[in-house]
């Protein structure tokens, strides 16, 4: 993992850790590494959600990216997906995107997209540090007409909604759906998309204040819109997306829960039997359900395990030719449609193949049996985070619980690419088993690295 960049991004406290200063070199940094020399004024997007310190942050990378030549247009609030697909569909040099995805208001981050719209791989990212940190290169300061320009985007929403509709080969109308917005970046598009799609919208959490983002809401809360569908009789299902929208999470219409397991298979299954699931595998991540190797294995779809962080799922899908893949957490990639992660458009392929089948979400979902799954996270120190990976004890009790679960579970753990924790996950036969076990160890690891 690099100075700067985690698995999604930059991120930190807005004002504290990420600064305007640090985002205006990010600025200078971004446009000399991903633009052609030859190139006098490079253009480069910037998108944002709905954070308060959102607007201060797009001021300051304005700021460095102008002052190196580059070209700016503003999207405005929009999804982070319709970055990706905008950057190519604008010819654009690159594209950045403000956000801190499912993380509470105070915090944002700053995510890059080059000209072709995938995330960055590691090497441009390193090079972007060593210039920001290290001083490896002296920013350029132009003059006269060597200087950027602002403008702004006024289709840039419009375009990743066309975009998203023409995705869809079936009618999806008649049917009633509730979207929770996280009182996000889906706040300014999925009323529109779903309305145009033809589905019945019950929009909740959809009227952002700049700090009401993901505050008890979103693909990162589901309990209120479960307990919403449930409650009300005429609710076909539920779909959450989180703060950027590049993840969503289901309800089906009795208001259980369909996370990106879930999700996923349902999908694969349904790209399968139409012929379109490349080389007929899946790519996931490590914290995918054992379900969901079972699901493959009974119906002969492959499947590939990644690091966690759907960067490292689009790598392994642009790598050998996969075309579907995606994490537990919501991220599913549809390389056929989108670069990254989507959640507006995998909630449209799902409705898809719910109205297609004539079906209910609940029937569907039961093309895998989720095993029983706990996961902890424990909020460790910077000393403590860089410290796990030699931890003696830690490695003992994490070996101790492998020895206890043998083939029948598996325990995880890992530190997180995005926050200050550690994150415990074990699987299992017995819940009873795997909630003690999870606990013990986690204890241990707040013991020892808080």
């Amino acid at each position: 993992m690099g100075r700067l960049f985690g698995t999604d991004g930059a991120r930190g406290v807005a004002n504290s850790e990420l600064t305007c200063e640090l985002a205006m070199n990010i600025g200078k940094a971004a446009a000399m590494v991903l633009t052609d020399s030859k190139n006098k004024h490079p253009k480069i997007l910037i998108g944002k959600d709905t954070r308060i310190s959102s607007d201060m942050l797009e001021n300051a990378l304005v700021a460095g990216l102008c002052s190196v030549g580059a070209d700016v247009i503003l999207l405005g609030v929009v999804p982070t997906p319709a970055v990706a697909y905008l950057v190519r569909k604008y010819n654009a040099d690159a594209g950045i995107m403000i956000s801190a995805s499912h993380n509470p208001f105070e915090f944002n981050g700053i995510k890059i997209f080059s000209g072709s719209g995938y995330k960055l791989p590691d090497a441009l990212e390193n090079e972007i540090e060593a210039i920001v940190l290290d001083g490896s290169e002296p920013y350029p300061c132009p003059t006269h007409d060597g200087i950027g320009s602002v403008t702004c985007s006024e289709n840039g929403a419009e375009d990743y909604i066309k975009h998203i509709k023409s995705t869809i080969s079936n009618s999806i109308s008649g049917m009633k759906i509730a979207f929770d917005c996280s009182n996000g970046s889906a706040s300014r598009t999925a009323k529109k998309l779903f309305t145009d799609l033809g589905i019945d919208c019950v929009m909740l959490n959809d009227t952002p204040d700049g700090k009401n983002i993901n505050n008890k809401c979103g693909s990162t809360h589901m309990e209120k819109l479960a307990e919403y569908v449930k409650t009300h009789n005429d609710i076909d299902a539920g779909i959450a997306f989180d703060g950027d929208a590049d993840r969503c999470l289901a309800v089906d219409e009795n208001g259980e829960i369909l996370d990106g397991d879930f999700i996923m298979t349902i999908c694969a299954m349904d790209m399968r039997s139409r012929g379109t699931l490349a080389k007929e595998t899946m790519v996931g991540t490590v914290m995918a359900n054992m379900g969901v190797n079972r699901f493959c294995a009974d119906n002969n779809i492959g499947f590939v395990a990644t690091s966690v962080g759907d960067r490292y799922v689009l790598e392994e899908m642009l790598a050998k030719g996969y075309n579907f893949g995606g994490e537990q957490s919501g991220h599913v990639i549809f390389l056929d449609y989108g670069t990254t992660g989507d959640g507006q458009l995998t909630a449209a392929q799902l409705l898809s193949i719910v109205n297609r089948r004539n079906a209910k979400l609940s029937n569907v979902r039961h093309v895998m049996k989720k095993y029983p799954q706990v996961l902890i996270n424990i909020k460790v120190s910077p000393e403590g985070r860089a410290k796990f990976a030699t931890d003696s004890d830690i490695a003992e009790k994490i070996d101790s619980v492998k020895n206890i679960l043998g083939k029948s579970g598996r325990i995880l753990v890992r530190v997180s690419g995005t926050e200050p924790l550690v994150r415990v996950m074990l699987e299992g036969e017995s819940e009873e088993q795997i909630q003690k076990l999870a606990q013990e160890t986690a204890d241990l690891i707040k013991e020892r690295l808080s």
